[in-house]
C-alpha cells in the first residue's frame, strides 16, 4: 500500500474513532422515534426486551452503565470490531483471488 493510502486509512480510522467515542457524548438521551410514538399511543408497556438485552453492549452502553463514557467506549469498540471484521474478510478475499491466479 502506498504512503498516501496508509495516510488515508489512518485519517479515516481516527475520524471514525473520534465520531464514535467523542460525538457520542452529545447524543440525545431521549428515546428514539419508535419508543416515543409508542409512549404517545399508550402501548409502550407492551414492549419486550430482545434476546440480546443482557449482552455487554446492549443499548449501545458498556454493561448497562448509563453514562457518556460508557457510550463512547461502546462506540469505539464497535468501530474496532467492525473494521477488524471488514479487514479480515477483505484479506481473505484478496488472498483467495491472488492464489487462484487472478489479481
Amino acid at each position: 500500500m502506498s504512503r498516501r493510502g496508509r495516510t488515508l486509512w489512518l485519517v479515516g480510522l481516527l475520524l471514525a474513532l473520534v465520531v464514535a467515542g467523542g460525538v457520542s457524548w452529545y447524543a440525545s438521551s431521549s428515546p428514539d422515534g419508535l419508543e416515543h410514538a409508542a409512549e404517545q399511543a399508550g402501548f409502550s408497556h407492551r414492549a419486550e426486551d430482545s434476546a440480546t438485552a443482557d449482552s455487554p453492549f446492549a443499548d449501545y452502553l458498556v454493561d448497562g452503565e448509563e453514562n457518556r463514557l460508557s457510550a463512547g467506549v461502546a462506540g469505539v469498540v464497535g468501530v474496532v470490531v467492525t473494521l477488524g471484521l471488514a479487514g479480515s474478510v477483505t484479506w481473505v478475499v484478496r488472498r483467495r483471488s491472488t492464489s487462484s491466479g487472478r489479481r
